[in-house]
């Protein structure tokens, strides 16, 4: 027995050191408390056919678009509400089984299906696609399909642990395998004939512990407690133990060779049934944001993208982003991995590649398996400012420690001129080019230096030109040879012919006079200007035909960092917040979603080799991408969506889904407010979901939106409308909602409002003949919305609104009454309610519980800051700070700071030690 125990333990311990080999890193974004999820034990995961991700946890069943959770209660009081299965049948139907029974989603609602003939609880379910469905339970198999339901016990003893189903397979031979607390069984459809099968190995009998069940060809997979996987043939009829990964929870796979393994425990896996092999696995790792928050997975689904999806004991679930794959970060395994580097140079050539960064310089050369790192101590200085590849070698500028020379031959560095200290050995190179006669330029801290041949042959400073003092940050040659060299003063001109530098050349109105980070000249010789801040300027080489690309409307705010035009004519372009491409008047924007890391890039000059791959610098690693993903474009598996329709906040409009593309909602009154939440169902970062919609017979035009997923109409009087949305530059994913606004007004009431409008104008009368001034009337709500358009107040006067406002709140803190309303603002500052809404939302352009929320979360920080959490608990915080709702607070706190409020004390603390 001690020899056995030690072989096991031995095997665990190799087996584990296998597990090492192969974890891989993936950024989770996670849903909890914080995102609206009602319970934090996921115990189902299921996404159905339209794209929509169904969670079933240990007290409800919840629905998720990507940005919005929809949650249907079970309405079952004093019982256990666990969720443990859900399937979709025909038609879109959604059904789930928890500790209760059988349900289905009717509208907003959770229907129990066959309450008097399953009373139990339901563990696994399973179709055949045609309307039958297989239900399993601790009180034995339903087959439920139009003739009815019908029971069968796979053994006549009731209580027997062999009628408590735990997982369902069906194959293709219509042989359905049952797992149940006592072992394996077979049910052969067709006549109802089972057949149970005792697991016998190593002599032993093995009858309890199962969990759930996977049918893949002429073999089952069985997910235990304590055996972790265990395999069954088919065609032998025989178990064998396969592999140990702990307590098996969850338990799937592709249909071709990949098992996907969550375990209470042990974290997750996706295991290759052919190479009986760890291939990945999703492990929380203390200290690593990227990595599972809980070993303990209770559920795991892969969807057909490929997203990972994994529920959590007590944490809620976590899941992999959608990634188009058009971008992907560099990797030369098992040397180098870019991710997390900030790439600020690259230089391509036949197979090498040279990646300078802000920690050191790294050498590859794929062809001879070749890696290379340059860092501190060998360097004088990590942060790597410029390269440049001439005759062979790499020439290498560094911030603070000078410049080097690379042979890729014998991989080692030289200095480029130990007879000039400064700037070789100590100062700063921030650009290296060459002219046509085969000058090496080089700009430096301490002017701009010219070599020929390994010699130095001119050396412009301010003391001997017309340079400003301090750094020469480039120089750029031009096809009329002239080079273009820029400084913080400005951009001074090298005529090519006489090496004099020139500043009196520019016409009215150039930008000669701003700092420069580059200058790029294209296929039809014309020149781009992009500076330190502020817009593109473009010229032709004459100079008389000048331009800005003010007109590019998602370049406004934002900083050009590098600009380059590819083999097929579109110019690319980083920015401080972004990656475009334009041709035209087309413009695509590049993000999370396709494989862009980092929307910051840096002034690295991106490069195009000899394939046509575009490989570009950014702040989070070495991106790259060839023409046939940019051409094939982004592919999406599911149409767009409106996912829910709310009138005043919070309640709820039944929407009919007519067809994929059009929607309909009807509204019995005017409501305050509308607001439209929709999804392209992609599971990305929500801040990079972009969309663009417009409302006939509200908006006069499509409106960009980015960031989020909803869209809040303020005073839309009675009538027809048509909000209409789709992907930006995606005319072809256009969805439709048709809304329609009844007026609730009945006869007796027009007739009520008549005599009323009479009785007013007598009394109207009657006031003006006895006084010579009439009182004004207090502020009431009008009972009639006005429309935006007929709104009239000027800038000035929302300004001035805006005063007065932010004075009320610092002075007086309304904002910590949980019950504020807009109304009791209004009578505050006598301005009436539609002013305010349209204050609001057209000149602050946020709703007005973001505005109020944004005080409360300002006022929960400062009580932070001065200590109060020391002294009070966190809910008692948000109540004092006027939230209501935990949930409220945990949503706003995060969609504001972009961190969890205790990630937020965690900080504090760390800043005040």
């Amino acid at each position: 027995m001690k020899i056995i125990l030690k072989y096991i333990i031995s095997l665990k311990i190799l087996l584990w050191a296998c597990i090492a080999i192969y974890p891989q890193s993936y950024p989770f974004r996670s849903i909890s408390v914080a995102e609206g999820l009602q319970d934090l034990i996921v115990n189902a995961l299921y996404k159905d056919s339209l794209g929509y991700i169904w969670i079933g946890t240990a007290s409800s069943l919840e629905r998720f678009d990507g940005v919005h959770l929809k949650s249907f209660p079970i309405p079952e009081e004093g019982k256990r509400k666990d969720v443990n299965t859900i399937i979709e049948m025909p038609g879109h139907e959604l059904w789930m089984g928890n500790r209760t029974g059988l349900w289905k989603v009717n509208g907003e609602k959770l229907l129990r299906v066959a309450a008097d003939t399953i009373r139990s609880g339901v563990y696994s379910l399973c179709s055949d696609g045609k309307g039958t469905l297989y239900i399993g339970s601790e009180s034995g198999l339903f087959i439920y399909n139009s003739k009815g339901v019908e029971r069968i016990l796979l053994d006549p003893n009731v209580l027997s642990g062999a009628n408590f189903i735990m997982g369902m397979a069906l194959d293709d031979r219509d042989i359905l395998w049952v797992i149940t607390r006592k072992g394996l069984y077979s049910v052969v459809l067709s006549g109802k004939s089972i057949l149970f099968h005792p697991c016998l190995m190593n002599g032993q009998v093995y009858e309890d512990g199962y969990n759930n069940i996977y049918s893949l060809g002429s073999m089952l997979y069985l997910g235990t407690t304590e055996k972790g996987i265990i395999t069954f043939d088919k065609c032998t009829r025989q178990f064998a133990h396969w592999m140990d990964l702990g307590h098996v929870t969850s338990l799937s796979g592709n249909g071709k060779d990949m098992l996907y393994v969550g375990t209470n425990g042990n974290g997750a896996y996706f295991v290759s049934i052919n190479k009986k092999r760890i291939i990945r696995s999703f492990r929380h790792e203390p200290g690593n944001e990227k990595s599972l928050r809980s070993n303990s997975v209770y559920s795991m689904l892969v969807d057909r993208e490929g997203l990972v999806w994994i529920g959590l004991f007590q944490f809620g679930l976590d899941y992999t982003m959608y990634q188009s794959g058009i971008f992907s970060t560099y990797r030369f395994p098992p040397f180098f991995d870019s991710e997390g580097l900030t790439v600020r140079t690259i230089e391509l050539q036949d197979g090498e590649k040279l990646i300078g960064s802000r920690d050191g310089l790294f050498y590859l050369d794929e062809k001879r398996n070749l890696f290379r790192s340059f860092k501190s101590p060998e360097l004088r200085s990590n942060m790597i400012m410029c390269t440049y590849t001439f005759y062979g070698n790499y020439y290498m500028g560094t911030y603070g420690g000078g410049m080097y020379v690379l042979d890729p031959l014998t991989m080692k560095l030289r200095d480029f001129d130990i007879h000039e200290p400064f700037p070789f050995i100590k100062g700063s190179i921030f650009g290296i080019n060459a002219d046509y006669e085969d000058n090496l330029w080089i700009a430096t801290s301490k002017g701009l230096y010219c070599y020929k041949d390994g010699k130095k042959i001119r050396h412009y400073t301010n003391t001997n030109s017309k340079l400003p003092e301090g750094n020469v940050y480039g120089i750029y040659f031009d096809s009329t040879h002239r080079g273009w060299i820029y400084t913080e003063s400005g951009l001074y001109i090298l005529e090519s012919d006489s090496d004099r530098l020139i500043t009196d050349r520019f016409p009215e109105n150039f930008i000669h006079d701003k700092f420069i980070r580059t200058v790029y000249e294209d296929s039809f010789h014309q020149l781009y200007f992009l500076p330190d801040k502020g817009t593109i300027y473009s010229s032709d080489l004459s100079l008389k035909q000048c331009r800005d690309l003010s007109s590019i409307e998602v370049l406004k705010g934002k900083n050009a960092m590098f600009m380059i035009e590819d083999k097929e004519g579109w110019y690319w372009i980083g920015t401080n917040n972004g990656l475009y491409r334009y041709k035209g008047e087309k413009i695509e924007e590049y993000d999370f979603s396709d494989g862009v890391s980092s929307p910051i890039f840096l002034t690295c000059i991106p490069r195009i080799d000899k394939d046509g791959t575009i490989w570009i610098g950014n702040s989070n690693g070495l991106l790259f991408t060839d023409s046939g993903k940019i051409t094939k474009g982004r592919k999406y598996s599911y149409s767009l969506g409106i996912t829910g329709v709310y009138e005043d906040v919070n309640k709820v409009i039944p929407v009919i889904r007519e067809n994929a593309m059009r929607y309909r909602v009807e509204l019995e009154n005017i409501p305050k407010s509308l607001i439209i939440h929709f999804s392209a169902f992609t599971y990305t970062d929500p801040a990079y979901m972009s969309y663009e919609y417009q409302l006939e017979g509200g908006d006069t035009d499509w409106i960009k939106l980015t960031g989020k997923s909803e869209v809040v109409y303020y005073g839309l009087p009675s009538g027809d409308y048509t909000f209409k949305v789709r992907r930006i530059g995606d005319p072809a994913s256009e969805i439709s909602l048709m809304i329609h606004i009844s007026s609730a007004m009945n006869l007796w009431l027009w007739i009520l409002l008549g005599g009323m409008s009479l009785l007013g104008i007598i009394v109207f009368l009657y006031c003006k003949f006895r006084k010579k001034r009439i009182e004004q009337p207090k502020k009431m709500e009008s009972i009639t919305i006005m429309k935006y358009k007929s709104c009239h107040i000027s800038i000035q006067e929302c300004r001035e609104l805006s005063d007065r406002l932010k004075s009320i709140m610092y002075e007086e803190k309304l904002y910590i009454n949980p019950n504020l309303k807009i109304a009791d603002l209004s009578d505050r500052l006598e301005v009436p309610v539609y002013i305010l809404s349209y204050f609001f939302n057209q000149y602050l352009n946020c709703s007005y519980y973001d505005y109020i929320n944004d005080f409360r979360i300002s006022e929960f920080k400062k009580m932070i800051e001065d200590g109060e959490h020391s002294r009070y608990t966190l809910d008692t915080l948000i109540e004092q700070c006027g939230f209501n709702s935990r949930a409220t607070f945990f949503r706003n706190f995060k969609k504001v700071s972009g961190i969890t409020p205790n990630e937020y004390i965690r900080r504090n603390k760390k800043q005040s030690e």
